[in-house]
């Protein structure tokens, strides 16, 4: 028999090569973040690459896995492998962990890219970063972390597809003799802007809006979805394409992120460890023994390094950090002391 390599077609050669490219790339992403030079801009760069092709969020991926391996070991076995390359066997080294990544099975990392949407859309948002829209109308769209959308207006109607990730709509006046309704529209369904501002967050199958001024008028995508309901302003809701939640109180603490804050109050740490990660390149984890810890405190999402320095020098809790900061587990300050391999 054959080798399966050989009994490959052209086509499908040329289809696994970018992915061998980025398997490289990502190799040499793993050391360069482990590198003790190592900047903010270094991670913000390796983000932006993850997020220019569907091949490198593949490997990434790949990448994340294999520090999960990783993250079981001692510290002690588990870096220097990291650490030796960057020395003079850098090249070496990196194209020893592209095999390791190759030979992670692509079955394994379904479940992260099942979330991975949005990277084709127009407008784009990496991890951390912010970005102000402002439409052809006169509305503004904020786009917070890692989110994705597409704008598209025609003479019917003026609407936003939101890909990934969450925004906050301010509309304005429709100028057209016609008077084109505004929506933003979710796998979950559509939302119609009745003069108002508000925030939608897309949530796997669920999207999740607050309505601060105005109203919405929220209806689900889903074959025999209930009738549409409209949200006043001051109230939230949770729906999927077979329905819609009840209403819950909302107000301004629910778009702090458009100043660079989030709001704890009293929230469990690893809900705060899920929401944090979201503004952070790479990972960060939460050991269960610290998971249902309550946390208040206004956290900079601009600068997470020093919303943990803040969260660690206030509560009983260390963040143990590997890969220079791009792996982040937050585990019982009493316990931290016998981790190693910090920084």
């Amino acid at each position: 028999m054959k080798p399966l390599a050989l009994a490959q077609s052209p086509q499908s050669a040329r289809s696994a090569a970018p992915e061998s490219r980025a398997l490289d790339e990502a190799a040499d992403w793993l050391v360069r973040l482990n590198d003790g030079d190592v900047s903010d801009e270094d991670r913000r760069a390796c983000e932006r690459w993850r997020q220019s092709h569907p091949d490198n969020a593949r490997a990434w991926a790949r990448a994340e896995l294999l520090m999960n391996k990783l993250e079981g070991l001692p510290s002690a076995l588990a870096m220097p492998s990291l650490s030796r390359a960057t020395r003079p066997g850098r090249r070496a080294a990196v194209g020893r962990l592209a095999a390791l990544l190759a030979a992670v099975p692509a079955g394994w990392i379904g479940w992260q890219l099942a979330g991975e949407h949005g990277w084709t859309a127009e407008h784009r948002t990496a991890a951390g970063e912010r970005r102000e829209l402002r439409l052809a109308d006169g509305s503004r769209i904020t786009l917070n972390t890692a989110s994705a959308i597409d704008v598209r207006f025609d003479g019917t109607q003026r609407l936003v597809m939101l890909r990934a990730g969450e925004i906050l709509v301010a509309t304005a006046p429709d100028t057209a003799a016609t008077h084109r309704p505004f929506r933003v529209r979710t796998a979950s369904g559509a939302m119609e802007a009745l003069g108002t501002r508000f925030s939608v967050r897309a949530e796997g199958e669920a999207t999740r809006i607050a309505v601060l001024e105005g109203a919405v008028r929220i209806s689900p995508g889903g074959s025999g979805a209930p009738a549409s309901r409209v949200l006043p302003a001051g109230r939230q809701a949770r729906f999927t394409a077979g329905g819609i939640d009840d209403s819950t109180p909302a107000d301004e603490a629910d778009v702090a992120w458009t100043q660079g804050m989030l709001l704890a109050d009293r929230m469990r740490l690893a809900d705060f460890a899920a929401e944090l990660s979201r503004y952070r390149p790479g990972a960060l984890h939460c050991d269960a023994a610290v998971a249902d810890l309550r946390i208040s405190g206004a956290f900079p999402v601009s600068d997470t390094d020093r919303a943990l320095g803040m969260l660690v020098s206030t509560y009983p809790v260390d963040a143990v950090m590997r890969l220079r900061g791009y792996w982040v587990t937050l585990v019982p300050k009493n316990i931290s002391a016998s981790i190693s391999g910090k920084g």
